[in-house]
């Protein structure tokens, strides 16, 4: 059981779903489970072992669920992890539930990072993440995979080239918080231009409302037209609705609470002293770790 957060760390970022990745976990201790003790015995190593067959559960979760998104309503962002705190204040954020206790927050969990691995096919994804990130090597990775060490080298070599066509921000997050906080200030304002001067001109926005909550099916490109359709949506906030300050997967971000839950989830992503990407989390489904109590 010692391996089990090493596990969840693995799932998620092969998944970009946190409930997904703890389903693919309990799966692999259910396999082992269902193991005779001499079975269990007979394994060298236990962590290694662990290891393998949470990976293939998720190569397999990866390959169905290009199929499911297919049919999803909108686009699909990975599942945001909260934070325990105000990243301004450092005081606790208030969530019940702190993934951080389980899922390490660095910046291979960063969503500009997990918004890429979802452009990879799930072998790239699998070979990447294993050797990349968690340092295994091609031979294992190859064992994972079921393909050849050289096969998987290039696997990963692919999920690089992905990588840096779409460089994440290395914005550092002191920075970006300035910058969300005065997007958080000029947004309270409706103030269209301090809007426009904080946003990059080739700015997107993207929302996940996966069917059951209302939001913009189509990403909102250009700076302008961002700033614009968050003046209107200013307009439109119910009196009871406030806009706090706490880490999305890390780094800086703003929550929107209403009668004491989370129905929003805004992430960005920060290069130098503009946002360059917002992505919008609806979808009560992902939002169920950030109610508060």
């Amino acid at each position: 059981m010692s391996e089990r957060r090493q596990l969840i760390n693995l799932a998620y970022r092969l998944l970009g779903s946190l409930a997904e990745a703890e389903d693919a976990v309990q799966e692999t201790y259910t396999r082992w489970y269902a193991m005779s003790r001499e079975q269990q015995a007979a394994v060298e190593s236990p962590g290694a072992w662990l290891t393998t067959v949470a990976s293939r559960i998720c190569l397999n979760l990866l390959n169905s669920a290009r199929v499911r998104r297919e049919t999803y309503v909108g686009d699909w962002i990975p599942e945001p992890l909260p934070g325990g705190t105000e990243w301004i204040s450092g005081r606790p954020g208030g969530a019940t539930v702190d993934p951080a206790d389980r899922v390490t927050l660095d910046e291979s969990v960063n969503l500009a990072f997990l918004i890429v691995l979802e452009s990879m096919t799930p072998a790239e994804r699998v070979a990447f993440i294993l050797h990349d990130v968690f340092c295994h090597s091609f031979a294992e990775v190859a064992e994972i995979v079921g393909r050849s060490p050289a096969a998987c080298r290039q696997l990963a070599s692919s999920a690089r080239l992905r990588l840096r066509a779409s460089p994440p921000s290395a914005t550092p997050a002191a920075q970006s918080a300035g910058v969300v906080r005065d997007f958080k200030q000029a947004w309270a304002a409706k103030d269209i231009d301090a809007l426009i001067r904080l946003l990059d001109p080739d700015a997107t926005a993207v929302g996940d409302g996966g069917g059951l909550a209302t939001t913009f099916l189509d990403p909102i490109e250009g700076g302008e037209q961002i700033a614009h359709a968050w003046v209107a949506l200013a307009h439109r906030k119910p009196a009871d609705m406030t806009f706090l300050e706490r880490t999305v997967n890390g780094r800086p971000g703003l929550v929107a609470e209403q009668d004491g839950a989370v129905v929003t989830v805004f992430a960005f992503e920060v290069a130098g002293d503009r946002i360059r990407h917002i992505w919008v989390i609806r979808n009560p489904e992902k939002l169920r770790r950030w109610t508060t109590g």
